[in-house]
Parts: C-alpha cells; sequence; structure tokens
C-alpha cells in the first residue's frame, strides 16, 4: 500500500449538494487527504454543522463563494455543481489541479450530442479533449495518468457494468439492450422540486424522461466503444423510475443471448472479469440483487437469470447511486491518480437495514 504519511489536500466545488456532502463524508475517513477547501454559493459563509448537521463536529471549514476560493492551495478538486456550471471554472483552475467532475460536462465525447442533451455548448472542449471517462474498473490505466476525470452518472455505472463485459465478448446482441432503471430521490439532487416532494414521491412509483433521459446517450457511447462501432450504430431502451427512498439503484436489463450462448455463460463471464474487483460482486446462484445489498457502501452487486423467453436473459444490478453511482467512484478515480490504494476510504460495509 501507498505510504500515507503525505497528505494531499483537497477542495469541493458544489460542497452543499448531496453528492458533496458523500464526497465529505468519505473524505473525512480518507488516511491521504485532508478537505480544506468547500465553495457553495448559496450557502456560503455558513459552516458545514449548518449545512449538513451529521458532518458538523468534524474541523471542515466554513464553506465560501467559489470567487473567495483560492484553488492554488489544492491538489485535487471534487466537483460537484449543477451540469453546464463546471466548465467555465475548471478551465480556470491552475494546471497543477487535478479534477474530478461528478457532473455530466465532460462525459460526451462528441460536442454536437453535448449540445443536443444538454441545450448549450461546450464552454471548455480543449479540456474535454483530455478527460478520462472514470468507469474505474474498465479505464484504470487511463485514470491513474489523467488530469481531469469525468465520473459515469449513476445509471450508466450499473449499466456498464452490467453490460460492457457481455458485450465486449460478444456474449449478447448490443442492438437489442432493454434497461429498466429505478433510483432513489437524491439522485435528483437537493433543489427543491416538486416530484420529489414526499407528498409527491411517497408512496408511489413514477417512471420519468420516458426515451428522452439524458444517460441514454451516456451508456449508448460506452457500448458502442467497448463493441468498436460508431456510437450512433447503437441505441438502448432506457427507462428510469423514481422510488421513495432516499438512496439506492437498481437496473433490470433484459438481454439477447448470441447464438449458442446461455444465460450460465454471461454468469461464468461476469466471474471471470470481476473475479479480483474489489467493488463488484458476483452473487451466488439465484440470490437476486437489491437495492439494502449496497447502501452506503461503493459495491455493485451483479446477477444473471435465464428468461422464460428462449435466447434471452435478464441482468440484475444494484448500486448506491451517491457511492458507487457518484461520489464513490469519485474517490475510486482520485485514489488511483494520486497513487493510493484503489479502496483506500472505501471500505465501510453496506448499511443495513
Amino acid at each position: 500500500m501507498t505510504n500515507v504519511n503525505k497528505k494531499i489536500k483537497a477542495g469541493i466545488l458544489g460542497a452543499s449538494g448531496y453528492t458533496g456532502a458523500e464526497a465529505m463524508r468519505l473524505l473525512l475517513r480518507h488516511p491521504g487527504v485532508d478537505v480544506i477547501l468547500l465553495t457553495a454559493d448559496r450557502k456560503a459563509g455558513q459552516s458545514v454543522d449548518e449545512v449538513y448537521p451529521h458532518l458538523g463536529g468534524y474541523g471542515l471549514p466554513d464553506m465560501i463563494s467559489v470567487s473567495e476560493a483560492d484553488w492554488t492551495t489544492v491538489d485535487v478538486v471534487f466537483c460537484g455543481l449543477p451540469h453546464g456550471t463546471t466548465q467555465e471554472i475548471i478551465a480556470t483552475l491552475p494546471a497543477s489541479v487535478k479534477v474530478v467532475d461528478l457532473s455530466a460536462d465532460f462525459r460526451l465525447r462528441d460536442p454536437d450530442t453535448y449540445a443536443e442533451w444538454y441545450g448549450h455548448t461546450h464552454q471548455a472542449m480543449n479540456l474535454q479533449k483530455e478527460a478520462v471517462y472514470g468507469l474505474t474498473e474498465f479505464n484504470r490505466d487511463e485514470v491513474k495518468n489523467a488530469r481531469l476525470v469525468a465520473c459515469p452518472g449513476c445509471y450508466p455505472t450499473a449499466v456498464l457494468l452490467a453490460m460492457v463485459p457481455l458485450v465486449a465478448a460478444g456474449l449478447i446482441d448490443p442492438k437489442d439492450l432493454v434497461i429498466d432503471a429505478k433510483s432513489g430521490v437524491t439522485g435528483a439532487g437537493r433543489g427543491l422540486k416538486q416530484n420529489t416532494l414526499f407528498s409527491e414521491a411517497g408512496e408511489g412509483l413514477s417512471p420519468y424522461s420516458v426515451a428522452k433521459h439524458r444517460h441514454a446517450p451516456e451508456i449508448e457511447q460506452e457500448i458502442a466503444k467497448a463493441v468498436g462501432v460508431p456510437a450512433n450504430d447503437i441505441r438502448v431502451n432506457f427507462v428510469p423510475h423514481l422510488v421513495p427512498m432516499s438512496r439506492g439503484e437498481l437496473v433490470t436489463c433484459h438481454v439477447k443471448l448470441s447464438d449458442g450462448k446461455t444465460a450460465a455463460d454471461l454468469k461464468k463471464h461476469f466471474q471471470s472479469v470481476f473475479e479480483n474487483e474489489p467493488f463488484v460482486r458476483v452473487l451466488s446462484e439465484n440470490a437476486v440483487p437489491q437495492t439494502q445489498m449496497v447502501r452506503g457502501s461503493n459495491l455493485c452487486v451483479i446477477n444473471v437469470f435465464e428468461d422464460r423467453i428462449p435466447g434471452r436473459a435478464t441482468v440484475i444490478a444494484s448500486i448506491d447511486n451517491l457511492v458507487k453511482g457518484s461520489s464513490g467512484q469519485a474517490v475510486q478515480n482520485m485514489n488511483l491518480m494520486f497513487g493510493f490504494d484503489e479502496t483506500l476510504g472505501l471500505e465501510q460495509a453496506p448499511l443495513f437495514p
């Protein structure tokens, strides 16, 4: 394990949001990191105790506005700002500062695709060219040498961990993927929205962004890369749902098997691919992945089931959307970028019940 006597200094952009809070929680127990800078324009001047009482008493700095931040004092910045607001700020950071971006600003490689799905032109295409897509399990070497890592969205993280090994090995048809996805309300952020009010979201289940969710092109981009075809050659059926729980995510992927392949072949391949992965677990026998298995952890649990329809299978994966789907994966990538052990600060077991 890397010597961690010499700590690096971290700043968090957008520290008042859920991903910012989760990054703080994880980094508080990271032996190689000191969090010395927190920005949150609407909460500027407030202490962490005021904004997030559960993180009070740990000596974290008060929140300040972005304009007050001295970025020359940090080694790494975690960006937890809303989509579209990170680009210009990152472009002004010193070249010596490494960046782990949790927004969607640098996930899509094609500028036209970004403009189509996010409603404006990209403001830092020179940085986009150097951004590494931070799905750690598949891009380790690139992440290690990166200055800017674009962490995947929460849905793409779960979907791609379940789909990329199978399409890359030719075990399933990459043009016949039907993905039913469900997430807790923290996936919508901390801002006030009618559909996430308790009386609106509680005791119900709601599909949203049907056939137009921004994570679909991100999933298609990475599936296409794994298969070696242009991104426009892949289209996935992807429908997300809002579940009345604070955190957790589960994706049910319906796939068409390649000729001569079985669900057992898929399971065997998963076991081979993920055998030495610290944060991906292929479940035994007929164990069904559940959000309760990963809550508060950086784990992804996966299993495969034979479908009633001949030639098809069902792949189910679950993650905590705020940890493996966001801040945990960000810390995992940061560990690689600075030569720490990949699991450092992320060893906690899931919370149950």
